[in-house]
């Protein structure tokens, strides 16, 4: 009698082992059948789409983490730009006659070589002496002169309306330019080692046609310079204007001599 009742015990202790089990896997069997259902709709809307995505969305990554390298080496890009830009217009208030003369030089430079490369052939090399002369003229002569120019005008005609600037656009096509054509067109030519009546001959030849072409050019570029320039920039704005002129210039002063009267 005691061992049945000790066999009824053991099974009995089975079976509530084995219930328990089967509640630790399958949990959801122990709800009541209503709140069980309930369990189960939520599972399937929540793996519907647009639950889906917003899931996502929750944890969308920050493009900022992806493109601060990018930003931080184009910042620095701007930074050294802007070192290079203000470092120039520091020089350009400390030393404005040394800064304008080195700056029309290199544009001298920049436009003899180009003009030397539109108009020479492939096999023929470059002439340097040429070169050398324009650099030479840009840094002791044009340079200096509009540093000088530019601030005669401005106290000369400090304003800086409409009916200003037109005066100093006239002061400019009828003093300045035609005296610095006569002056580039005969230290080149003399530089080149021609006489004085050959000077003259080409002068009588060149100057003309060339201040025909540059009453075409300048104007425009003498409007926005005198018009929205400050004045002491107003050289290294016109310098950047005189590049295409120079690239014309320098080709008219590399034509072969012009011939002369003789009596």
């Amino acid at each position: 009698m005691s061992g049945a009742l000790r066999k009824n015990a053991s099974i009995a202790r089975l079976l509530q082992r084995k219930q328990a089990f089967t509640d630790f896997t399958d949990p959801i069997n122990r709800i009541h059948p209503f709140l069980r259902n309930q369990t189960q709709t939520q599972t399937r809307e929540y793996f519907r789409l647009p639950n889906a995505f917003r899931k996502v969305k929750e944890y969308d990554i920050s493009p900022s983490l992806f493109t601060s390298s990018f930003s931080s080496s184009s910042s620095s890009t701007a930074v050294s730009k802007v070192g290079l830009i203000g470092w120039y217009l520091g020089m350009v208030k400390s030393r404005p006659v040394l800064t304008k003369s080195v700056t029309s030089s290199f544009i001298y430079i920049a436009a003899d070589l180009s003009s030397q490369t539109i108009s020479k052939s492939s096999s023929e090399p470059y002439d340097l002496v040429r070169t050398l002369r324009m650099a030479g003229y840009g840094l002791l002569i044009l340079g200096p002169s509009l540093h000088h120019w530019f601030n005669f005008m401005s106290k000369l005609f400090p304003k800086r309306d409409l009916i200003t600037t037109f005066k100093k656009m006239a002061m400019g096509q009828l003093l300045y330019g035609p005296s610095m054509t006569v002056v580039f067109f005969s230290l080149n030519a003399r530089l080149q080692g021609e006489s004085s009546a050959e000077i003259v001959a080409r002068l009588k030849r060149d100057l003309l046609p060339t201040m025909l072409n540059g009453i075409m050019y300048w104007p425009f570029c003498d409007f926005i310079t005198f018009r929205f320039i400050p004045v002491h920039l107003q050289a290294l704005v016109s310098n950047s204007f005189s590049y295409l002129w120079t690239v014309y210039m320098t080709y008219m002063a590399s034509l072969e001599k012009a011939a002369t009267v003789t009596s």
